[in-house]
């Protein structure tokens, strides 16, 4: 079975204007719609950084008891909190470098390394 959400715990939390602390939320997989249609938002255009704050309020469909994550709830995240979802976001959605662990043929040492995606 196809796993399309995913619970998660943010680090830090979010903390909306009555000052309640959220920290737990759901994201579910992004579709191909939730990574062109953000391409077309004004703030996008007039500055790329700004991708993954309306990328990131597509997809997580609850945090705490936010009535509904906008790109203004994203934007209020702790730096920490954002790299949580950022990271978490590479990895359900198959976008995270995959590791492997090998055997130097020389010193007989194991490393990491990294496996690129395919096409990437």
């Amino acid at each position: 079975m196809l796993v399309t959400e995913v619970e998660f715990e943010l680090p830090k939390g979010y903390v909306d204007g009555a000052g309640n602390l959220h920290r737990n939320g759901v994201m579910r997989l992004a579709t191909a719609a939730d990574e062109i249609y953000p391409l077309k938002d004004p703030r996008v255009q007039g500055w790329p950084a700004y991708l993954i704050v309306v990328l990131l309020s597509r997809v997580v469909t609850k945090l705490g008891g936010v009535p509904e994550v906008t790109p203004g709830v994203i934007e209020g995240l702790y730096s920490q909190d954002l790299a949580h979802l950022q990271d978490l976001y590479n990895r359900i959605n198959g976008l995270a470098p995959t590791t492997v662990l090998i055997t130097c043929p020389h010193c007989g040492q194991e490393h990491e390394a990294e496996v690129p995606r395919p096409g990437g």
